[in-house]
């Protein structure tokens, strides 16, 4: 759109009710604050400025928020006075002279473009005030919009409402948008006299009506509009936004066997023909390539997985795993800050941390690299098409070379060249007999033990 515009986010509350150590809008919606996804909706609906307006965690509520793409400036509340009231805190914004004004909340992060763009294209129309609302099944406890013969001509709380207009299901859903040439002088009738004695914005529509102004409203999903106020509201939000994301994965060609057991975050990035079992969550900074296969189970984060590679089932992808075209991590597995190579595997039983694994080499079960001394972390490498053996300890720093093979149940604690073979374990001995001696030695232990607890 050609017309500038300035959104003012309201993210001033106390959040009393999510009984919180923290602001609201800090509260993750897919592993993000929710105010970043309005930041994010609100320059999807090409808006590149906004005023916050902020109270309680102001620092970190302003960091979160301009973490986004909108040019973002902070003004205080001081005191909870309404809404009305929350908006002039921008005052300075609002006085730059831009054409839209557009009022939205921190905790509404379901709301998309689309209602946004129709407020703002309702104010190119010549509309002074324009107030998006919802339909409902239950309009009790919303304010009720007064519609006469297309116009907004009022919004009606519902301890104010006449029988008749509590029958209305046209809801206020609390975003508007406003004339900017005449933002200002319309802000600025808004009266406190009512029982608590706030400024409320509401009050805008009947101000323009009165001076013979327009105001209408355009509707958007009740889901949408949807705020967080309480902790059960916050996981509502979660499994809208989750079903949201899954569908948009779906119909891009992701293959999902369970999506409602399916979690993902907000920058979680998944190919076509990719294949995701039950159970699986995706945390932060996951990527997978197409044709890549994620069993049952498993937890990625900060994970990058090639294209035709397969994790899990019950496997985890800790942050810094790389996994090669055609790589397999199996199940029971653990992999943190690792690139696993093209056609390599770790199939089950292991845990492979600050590694680099070459191409097609096979890590038997129950291989750790010890990487950790307990101050520093440590590399251990392993080229291409080498052998380690079920249950052996890889001790950081140490490699290992192409085409080597790590006998099973070793102790590697030096570097083993290439095409070598390394035992790192005690010699097996034998002693006939002696397991009989030893089980007559351990059954009276144990007697004298239970002797000894009968006679207390």
């Amino acid at each position: 759109m050609k017309r500038t515009c300035l959104a003012v986010i309201l993210a001033a509350g106390e959040s009393t009710r999510m009984k919180s150590s923290m602001s609201k809008v800090l509260h993750p919606v897919g592993g993000r604050p929710m105010i970043a996804h309005v930041v994010d909706t609100l320059a999807r609906a090409e808006i590149g400025t906004a005023a916050l307006v902020v109270g309680r965690d102001a620092a970190a509520v302003t960091a979160a928020a301009a973490a986004g793409p909108l040019r973002i400036s902070a003004f205080t509340q001081t005191e909870r006075l309404g809404t009305g009231h929350a908006v002039l805190a921008a005052r300075e914004a609002i006085a730059k002279g831009h054409d839209d004004i557009l009022v939205v909340f921190g905790d509404t992060p379901l709301i998309t473009e689309g209602p946004l763009l129709a407020a703002r294209q309702a104010l190119t129309d010549g509309n002074d005030v324009v107030v998006i609302g919802f339909h409902t099944a239950d309009p009790t406890g919303y304010g009720r919009l007064i519609i006469k013969e297309g116009r907004l001509v009022a919004i009606r709380e519902q301890r104010d409402a006449t029988d008749e207009e509590k029958k209305i299901t046209y809801c206020n859903g609390g975003l508007m948008a406003i004339n900017g040439a005449k933002a200002l002088a319309l802000l600025d009738q808004i009266g406190n006299t009512n029982a608590k004695g706030e400024y409320y914005l509401t009050d805008l529509v009947e101000i323009v009506v009165a001076a013979g102004g327009k105001a209408i409203a355009v509707e958007a999903p009740e889901t949408e509009l949807t705020g967080c106020n309480t902790r059960a509201e916050l996981a509502y939000i979660e499994r809208i936004w989750q079903q949201r994301r899954r569908h948009e994965l779906m119909i891009a060609g992701v293959s999902m066997i369970a999506p409602e057991t399916v979690f993902l975050s907000y920058d979680t990035q998944i190919g076509q023909d990719v294949l995701i079992e039950p159970n699986v969550v995706f945390g932060p900074g996951v990527t997978v390539e197409s044709g890549a296969v994620i069993h049952a189970f498993s937890h990625l984060e900060g994970a990058y997985v090639s294209t035709g590679a397969t994790v899990g089932p019950y496997a985890r992808l800790r942050p810094g795993a790389n996994l090669g075209e055609g790589a397999k991590v199996g199940n029971f597995c653990e992999v943190k800050q690792a690139e696993i190579g093209a056609g390599a595997k770790v199939n089950h039983l292991t845990y492979i941390g600050d590694a680099f694994i070459g191409e097609k080499t096979n890590i038997g079960a129950g291989t750790i690299t010890c990487n950790y001394d307990g101050v520093n972390k440590h590399i251990t490498r392993i080229g291409a098409n080498a052998f380690i053996g079920s249950n052996s300890s890889l001790v950081a720093p140490v490699s290992v070379g192409d085409d080597a093979l790590v006998a099973s149940g070793s102790v590697i604690t030096q570097d083993v060249p290439a095409e070598a073979v390394a035992f790192g374990r005690a010699r097996q001995e034998i002693k006939p007999g002696r397991a009989t001696t030893l089980r007559a030695r351990y059954q009276a232990e144990k007697a004298a033990k239970k002797a000894k607890v009968d006679g207390q």
